[in-house]
């Protein structure tokens, strides 16, 4: 491991954990109530988004520190053909809010430790293909944006943009080839290349700059599209190309099958 490659792991878990405060900063206050008031995504109270990264830090943590045990824990679920998504969220429901918000801070605590315990290229077993350790805390990270903007949605609060959103862009531009694939339709094969503007100023890139497709905008708005918390139509994302136009029309950063996402017009234009 380069020292490069260690001091960006280091970083990157800083970053998780900035990204942790601020979904904090969010719930620590909220009475039993309103963790139980609804978000967008059907169904989900903030107390279910709380628990549903909780879940999934506990299997991180424990992926992470004892693969074997975790593998087999994985094999069994999916030999039981169990949902993980809905188990988590049933453990979650079947607490008090408060204690689901608890169970939230204990998880990501935990597994802050273990992953700064942990070598970056450590390979990590996971429900799908296994992943290095610091993909999968680049993983964690964009959940928590994800769901702490669901969060922050019921809150009736904008969403932020920070220099953490880099890391969730740069899923989203990788996981293009699974967009597509998701939806069992063929992936092109022709170069994007990705222009998005940072919060501060900054430009940050993907892809060969002579592409003929091309994606650009505010960071924000990509990242906003790739986790589906908003419709194609409300954010400012222009598209050159029939390959970066039908990529954005499906684009999606998380693993498993397509969501539902947002409505055209459910939120306004960022």
């Amino acid at each position: 491991m380069t020292a490069d490659r260690a001091e960006a792991y280091r970083r990157l878990i800083e970053d998780l954990a900035a990204e942790t405060a601020a979904v904090r900063r969010r719930v620590d206050e909220l009475s039993d109530d309103e963790l139980l008031a609804p978000t967008p995504a059907q169904g989900w109270t903030i107390r279910d988004q709380l628990t549903h990264l909780a879940g999934f830090d506990d299997a991180a943590a424990l992926a992470m520190s004892d693969p074997d045990a975790a593998s087999r824990s994985f094999a069994d679920a999916f030999a039981q053909g169990a949902d993980p998504i809905a188990a988590v969220t049933e453990r979650g429901r079947a607490q008090d809010p408060g204690a689901g918000r608890t169970w939230f801070h204990e998880a990501r605590a935990r597994f802050l430790t273990v992953a700064a315990a942990t070598a970056p290229e450590t390979r990590v077993p996971w429900f799908g293909p296994p992943m290095s350790a610091m993909s999968k805390v680049t993983a964690r990270l964009m959940e928590t944006w994800a769901h702490g903007l669901d969060i922050s949605d019921a809150l009736g609060e904008a969403p932020e943009a920070t220099p953490r959103l880099r890391h969730i862009a740069h899923i989203g531009v990788g996981a293009r080839g699974f967009a597509f694939a998701a939806r069992g339709l063929p992936a092109p094969s022709d170069p994007i290349r990705v222009e998005l503007a940072g919060p501060n100023g900054e430009t940050w890139t993907w892809g060969p700059p002579d592409a003929a497709d091309r994606v650009s905008g505010p960071a924000l708005d990509f990242c906003l599209l790739v986790t589906q918390r908003r419709h194609r139509d409300d954010v400012d994302l222009a598209a050159v190309g029939e390959a970066a136009t039908g990529w954005l029309a499906i684009a999606q950063a998380f693993a498993g099958p397509p969501g539902a996402g947002r409505t055209p017009g459910q939120f306004p234009r960022t």
